[in-house]
């Protein structure tokens, strides 16, 4: 009776194990590790290039003013990354921009492990395609750590964000951190987990 318990529980988490491991760092262990080797010659696994986290951010701008605004745009992040956002602060005073020290000036998500993987896969497959007039994304946005920048200009490119339902609309900053030692190593590891850079 004890080994049949086993057996069930055993079964069990391995059925959870697959259901709650994202398609995308699947596919990254099991094919883009090997491909990343051969394609950069490295000879050890460990050197190959992989996400540590992403961040996501966005600014209330010009209506920073507006209390209700930063609402909206927390709760945008919120449903698109499944996380809390933390509200970021300003630093110092600026006085052109009327902005005063310890304003609230934008909200930021930091996601790492299977979030992060369910984000991006959600991005590559569901995103990009629904932006309007899209033709691909530039490799001019890496710095030289081979980590990305990316902007969207509309919240809407996310399925979770319904048109009717927002107040205004708000772009998003994407920073993809990796462990590429440089841009050539980044942008490798991006086109493999499925990134249309412009060509």
């Amino acid at each position: 009776m004890a080994k049949i318990r086993n057996a069930f529980a055993a079964n069990v988490k391995s059925l959870l194990t697959n259901i709650m491991t994202p398609n995308l760092y699947q596919k990254y262990k099991d094919e883009i590790v090997p491909a990343l080797k051969a394609e950069l010659k490295l000879k050890n696994t460990m050197q190959v290039p992989k996400i540590t986290k992403v961040v996501i951010n966005a600014g209330v701008g010009r209506f920073i003013k507006d209390a209700g605004y930063i609402d909206n745009v927390e709760k945008t992040l919120a449903k698109i990354t499944g996380q809390k956002p933390i509200r970021t602060k300003a630093k110092k005073a600026i006085s052109n921009f009327k902005i005063r020290q310890g304003q609230e000036i934008g909200v930021v998500v930091t996601l790492h492990g299977k979030r992060m993987y369910q984000f991006l896969e959600k991005l590559v497959n569901v995103s990009f395609p629904r932006i309007r007039d899209f033709r691909g994304i530039t490799d001019k946005a890496f710095d030289r750590q081979g980590n990305y920048t990316l902007g969207l200009k509309e919240n809407t490119a996310f399925p979770e964000v319904k048109t009717g339902e927002i107040e205004k609309m708000h772009g998003l900053q994407i920073i993809i951190n990796t462990t590429a030692v440089d841009n050539v190593g980044g942008k490798a590891l991006l086109t493999h987990l499925g990134f249309p850079f412009i060509k």
